[in-house]
């Protein structure tokens, strides 16, 4: 089974997003967004941008 997305509004009436991993554990958790349709276009973006994302040390 694959990790999933799970779709939800918080306390201040925004759309969520979280990735949980297969073992229900959090990968990623999302900004809050206005609409539903942003959170979803939101989840779409991490599934074409992420397999393919470089990863960049940054100090801070």
């Amino acid at each position: 089974m694959a990790g999933k997305f799970e779709l939800y509004t918080d306390k201040g009436g925004h759309w969520r997003f979280t990735l949980k991993a297969t073992n229900g554990q959090v990968i990623a958790s999302s900004e809050g967004y206005s609409s539903k349709a942003a959170a979803q276009a939101g989840i779409e973006s991490v599934k074409k941008n992420a397999p393919t994302a470089d990863t960049v040390e940054v100090t801070r």
